[in-house]
């Protein structure tokens, strides 16, 4: 979008210094005209006063189209300048733009580079804490990581799962709670490996 502003910023201005430039042109050949009629008249060689009359007339006419020609330079001069303005606003808040999301991307790339050290160390640290524990038992784990957005087992406070986040039914309860300490026991509602935290 900004880009697109620019792009027709620039297109404006360089419309508007052309026609700055054509009437620049324009009071010139008006000018030089003047200049020569003025030459002529001064040079004392036409003797006609008719023609000197008419020469006169000319150069007035000149003179009062130079400045309607030099009034309108000016304006497309002013208009100029506004979409030079404009442009050179547009410029610096495209790289103030660009400036800022360098910015952020190297904070993001900051981050995506912890994020990936801490996953690597956190990948070891449970490929360490994994051993010794039955195959099966990793298994229905993950399965459970995959269908329960990457919570398998979750930490029974109290009477509540912390998985789910429901309490579990007195009868449930102490059915978990008598449960051998290596038996593995699951939510009834979320299906998730319970951890039965001591309180």
């Amino acid at each position: 979008m900004l880009d697109t502003d620019i792009v027709t910023a620039q297109t404006e201005a360089a419309d508007l210094a052309r026609a700055v430039s054509r009437a620049e042109d324009e009071v010139q050949v008006v000018r030089s005209r003047a200049a020569k009629d003025q030459h002529l008249l001064d040079s004392g060689a036409i003797t006609s006063p008719k023609q000197l009359s008419e020469l006169q007339h000319e150069i007035v006419s000149l003179a009062r189209r130079q400045g309607e020609l030099e009034d309108a330079e000016l304006e497309v001069m002013e208009l100029l300048e506004q979409a030079q303005d404009g442009l050179a606003a547009l410029i610096e808040t495209l790289e103030d733009l660009r400036s800022k999301r360098a910015t952020l991307c190297a904070a993001r790339d900051v981050v995506v580079a912890d994020i990936s050290r801490d996953r690597a160390l956190a990948i070891s640290q449970r490929s360490i804490a994994s051993v010794g524990i039955p195959a099966d038992l990793l298994k229905l784990y993950q399965k459970l990581r995959e269908n329960q957005g990457g919570v398998g087992a979750a930490a029974l406070r109290r009477n509540r799962c912390e998985g789910c986040h429901m309490q579990l039914p007195p009868t449930e309860l102490e059915s978990v709670l008598a449960a051998a300490p290596d038996e593995v026991v699951r939510c009834e509602e979320c299906r998730r490996i319970l951890v039965r935290i001591p309180v």
